[in-house]
């Protein structure tokens, strides 16, 4: 398990972020990437997730492909890592760099409204394990 303060895992966000294809960078608008030690009982409860440390990240709000005219004057659409998961499944730096990566990569694929097999193929991991996103 790899530990690091906050500061340092939200640089490797933030790096993620940046690392971005172009396309999809120039594409994205009116979103919020935070941090969170572990995701809330109730968005556990909601899902049906018994275990926290099963949840990595999570998408909320209105995909592109879903909005119409009458989106307009909202709140950012919302991206949320969870720290803790991350880091307890990685071994190295490196493997916490390329797990942000992916969940970044999971959950703007539900902001442009990709399904889970889209989201599988943009990943590379086409039969294996969902990072640990919704």
């Amino acid at each position: 398990m790899v530990s690091m303060t906050r500061r340092a895992f939200y640089r490797l966000v933030q790096e993620a972020l940046e690392g971005l294809p172009r396309e999809l960078r120039e594409r994205v608008e009116n979103i919020a990437v935070v941090v969170e030690d572990l995701p809330p009982q109730d968005i556990l409860d909601e899902m049906g997730i018994e275990d926290p440390f099963d949840l990595l990240g999570l998408y909320q709000g209105v995909s592109l492909d879903r909005r119409g005219f009458f989106y307009g004057n909202v709140l950012p659409d919302k991206i949320s890592l969870y720290q803790r998961p991350i880091e307890a499944r990685s071994r190295s730096k490196e493997e916490t760099v390329r797990t942000i990566r992916e969940v970044i990569l999971h959950e703007m694929g539900h902001y442009f409204g990709l399904d889970d097999e889209d989201l599988l193929a943009l990943l590379g991991e086409e039969g294996e394990d969902d990072p640990g996103g919704c």
